[in-house]
């Protein structure tokens, strides 16, 4: 019968004793560095700070920042707002997943949703489709989990996340988080993204090549030969386009909460339009008596059982 054997020389025992004592100061090392890391709330009131002059001053006439990057298999857009509205009014508005179809439907290119009763955690049954009238067999289905990360008196941070899309785009992340700031307003940091394949690529690609040659984004480039603003184009300039528009789809939700609520959606939906067309060039797709009639027809079908 053999016996196991066992390390005898003090050498190499002082070796092993070595690299455990390094992994153990590897990992509290670790722990070290995200303790030292500031809190969700802390580090949004940061950004905050950071971000007053592009607050004050951009080409949006009103206090946002936006901006985005790409990957050969992914794309994401950020917008940090301040909007009027208290943080304990916005806090209840949005934490409750029911409220997000009411937001979500706002959104041109959204058809129908529909968030699960009693689950946890709850799902949002999403189709998207076509800027126009559209029956929901030929939208496609998108089915985000929905997730309160972190809640507080002073910060909440929500995930919307859906594994699958159209072709074979994955991914798709819809995280808002929010803190109070000075004069009863709060500040807002909206991140859209997903990934993407090879077929959707392709796709994507031969739309901006043809009927989406024209659409750019919000960033602005160097300027054109005839000295005017020239915007970022292509994938990125696709997601700062439904970025903001998922943007705007929160305020003018929130702009809907102090009207009776049988004046709400009205209330929204024009609130939502009217704050599009400040940006026609990159936002302008469909007339507002157009908008409205399809948005009230996708209203009712996804509040009808």
């Amino acid at each position: 019968m053999h016996h196991a054997q066992y390390p005898s020389s003090p050498t190499l025992v002082s070796r092993i004793f070595t690299a455990l004592i390094a992994v153990w100061l590897a990992l509290s090392g670790a722990h070290a560095m995200a303790a030292d890391t500031p809190s969700g709330a802390t580090a949004l009131q940061e950004k905050y700070q950071s971000l007053q002059a592009q607050l004050t001053h951009n080409q949006f006439a009103r206090p946002v920042y936006l901006n985005s990057s790409e990957s050969s298999s992914a794309i994401k857009g950020d917008i940090y707002a301040v909007v009027d509205y208290p943080f304990a009014q916005v806090h209840g508005a949005l934490t409750a997943p029911g409220n997000w179809c009411d937001v979500l439907i706002l959104h041109l290119n959204t058809k129908y949703c529909r968030a699960s009763a009693g689950k946890a955690p709850a799902t949002l049954s999403m189709r998207v489709g076509k800027k126009y009238d559209q029956a929901l067999d030929d939208a496609y289905r998108l089915d985000f989990a929905y997730r309160v990360n972190a809640d507080s008196d002073d910060y909440f941070d929500i995930r919307l996340n859906a594994d699958k899309g159209p072709l074979d785009t994955r991914d798709y992340r819809i995280q808002l988080e929010a803190v109070p700031v000075a004069d009863g307003r709060s500040f807002l940091h909206l991140t859209y993204s997903y990934s993407y394949g090879f077929a959707s690529r392709m796709a994507i690609g031969a739309y901006l090549a043809t009927a989406g040659s024209s659409k750019v984004g919000f960033t602005q480039l160097e300027k054109s030969d005839g000295g005017k603003p020239a915007y970022v184009g292509g994938m990125r300039g696709t997601v700062e386009r439904n970025t903001m528009r998922y943007y705007l789809a929160i305020d003018a939700y929130l702009s809907g909460l102090a009207t009776p609520p049988a004046q709400q959606l009205e209330q929204r939906l024009q609130t939502w339009y009217n704050a599009t067309e400040r940006y026609p060039r990159q936002l302008h797709e469909v007339d507002k008596a157009e908008y409205l009639a399809m948005k009230r027809k996708e209203y009712a079908r996804q509040n009808t059982d």
